[in-house]
């Protein structure tokens, strides 16, 4: 059949979406990109947040109308939103033909086999349950960077997040799957590798009895073909010193680490069911760019947390104020039915979660231009992604940059650059998040 596929939320779903797009292909389908042509339609939905959710309700509801009106036989639904509402999905919306859970997306090809001669479909296996490899990945991101998926699940139960009923206990994938999957994606051209998962710092404990992350990026700096190994998802109270000593032994991995704090008023960490305090968070960033002085940081923060003040927002704007992360992302906060936090006294109004939100963003925004300011002159190492349209220019990423989610540089030259292409760029000029610079010395590689 034609399929069209349909990724939707982070980049831990797209390693699943990808999995399946290596099964069907496998199984002789054919990937299309026009819902008009599709005689089957997949979408991976996600719903950790509002917004995602009714992005993913949107999505199911005008793909329907494809097999109302089109060549489309086939509508089957996918991911966390399938896991958390298959029912309603089932009932509300009968176009859908297969319902699949976030551990069931190995039976992808049954699912469309099944739709396809008319016989509705269901999977759910146990929340818990780890799929096996499933072979060789249709990678989606252009081949030059790809998601290594290094575990699965989560253990924290922080009182806002459904993550671990959507899926499951924190399990990590073994270490030998992983670096075969990498090395068949370096196969593939791939010279970032992007390591992702709930929770990444803690990989390997419940497999090893230890915490075995440094080990895997050892092995992983081994692979030839790859250049950058980029850490998202690390909480802070897991950092250790055997990660921050590869860290900064190893060429490869990238001096970068995401870490989601949340928050900085100890108050409103305890009520979220973070494990971290203020003090704890300064601790651990001073000692990060006290061994890495290069590192760039990254964090994302929730504001307008049931029974924020005033004082709490003004504590957190403070710390941001003080500890100058490199990229930050603020989410207004969004209550999710069965959790904890939804229930909670003290909800705070939209416009409020809003005004605060921007406030935090326009403090950022300072940090950032005055970061960028201060780069310039500097000679960066820079992987291109493309080229700006009509222009002798590119766009590029530093390691400082994670993709989709930071920054980029503009890159001047009138040499002929190739997206995957790594450049030495002299940075001439800076804009609130991005940067502008010039080929040093006409140097690529």
């Amino acid at each position: 059949m034609k399929l069209l596929f349909i990724s939707l939320g982070c980049d831990k779903n797209l390693a699943d979406s990808e999995e399946m797009l290596g099964l069907l292909t496998r199984n002789g389908h054919e990937i299309v990109d026009d819902e008009n042509q599709a005689e089957a339609i997949i979408i991976n939905t996600c719903c950790f947040i509002n917004d995602a959710k009714e992005e993913s309700v949107e999505t199911i509801l005008e793909m329907a109308e494809y097999k109302k009106a089109g060549v489309c036989r086939v509508l089957i639904v996918t991911g966390c939103m399938a896991q958390r509402y298959q029912k309603e999905i089932i009932e509300e919306i009968p176009e859908v033909d297969a319902v699949l859970g976030t551990t069931s997306y190995e039976d992808i090809v049954k699912a469309v086999e099944e739709a396809e001669k008319g016989r509705r479909f269901e999977e759910f296996k146990d929340i818990d349950y780890l799929p096996p490899d499933s072979g060789r990945r249709i990678l989606t991101t252009g081949g030059h960077f790809g998601y290594l998926k290094i575990a699965e699940g989560c253990d924290k139960h922080c009182t806002y997040c459904i993550i671990p009923s959507l899926r499951g206990r924190f399990r990590s994938v073994p270490m030998e799957r992983l670096l075969a999957q990498a090395q068949d994606m370096a196969e593939q051209g791939v010279k970032e590798l992007i390591l992702v998962a709930q929770e990444t710092t803690v990989y390997g404990k419940d497999l090893y009895g230890k915490k075995s992350l440094h080990i895997l990026l050892q092995e992983l700096c081994k692979i030839k073909g790859i250049r950058w190994i980029r850490l998202l998802y690390c909480y802070p109270e897991e950092i250790y010193d055997e990660l921050i000593q590869v860290m900064k032994q190893e060429k490869k991995v990238c001096h970068y680490l995401d870490l989601p704090i949340q928050h900085a008023s100890d108050r409103i960490l305890k009520r979220m069911g973070r494990r971290t305090s203020r003090s704890e968070l300064v601790e651990i960033i001073t000692k990060l760019r006290r061994e890495i002085p290069d590192i760039i940081l990254r964090t994302t923060l929730i504001t307008g947390f049931p029974g924020e003040t005033e004082e709490d927002h003004q504590e957190l704007m403070e710390f941001i104020d003080e500890m100058e992360f490199d990229r930050l992302g603020v989410f207004t906060y969004s209550p999710e039915e069965d959790t904890p936090a939804a229930s909670m006294e003290g909800q705070i109004p939209e416009e409020v979660k809003e005004k605060r939100r921007e406030e935090l963003m326009e403090l950022q925004q300072e940090i950032s231009y005055d970061k960028g300011t201060g780069r310039i002159g500097q000679e960066l190492l820079v992987m291109i992604e493309g080229q700006v349209s009509g222009e002798s220019a590119y766009i590029g990423r530093t390691y400082g940059d994670a993709p989709k989610v930071d920054g980029y540089i503009f890159v001047q030259t009138g040499e002929l650059l190739m997206t995957g292409d790594f450049a030495k760029v002299r940075v001439t000029g800076a804009l609130e998040y991005d940067l502008i610079g010039v080929l040093a010395d006409e140097y690529t590689e």
